[in-house]
């Protein structure tokens, strides 16, 4: 697990809320920040890419753990 300097738990909600609330984060991180994200909507396995493609981010690693879906974001 990469270290991290924020983290957004989206848990329990349903799309398009955890896609929503991690491009509001990213945008709060500076440059070079990580963001771990978690969630349980398993439409964010593709959401997530496909909003990181848009911003310039970089998806540093995706695991699943305990019904979760673990992103860490690296903020372009």
């Amino acid at each position: 697990m990469p270290a991290f300097d924020k983290e957004l738990d989206t848990s329990g909600l349903n799309c398009p809320m955890p896609v929503m609330k991690c491009k509001k984060m990213l945008q709060s991180l500076a440059a070079g920040q990580v963001l771990h994200l978690l969630a349980t909507d398993i439409g964010t396995k593709s959401d997530i890419p496909a909003l990181v493609n848009k911003t310039g981010d970089r998806i540093m690693e995706t695991s699943e753990a305990d019904g979760k879906i673990h992103f860490y974001i690296k903020k372009g």
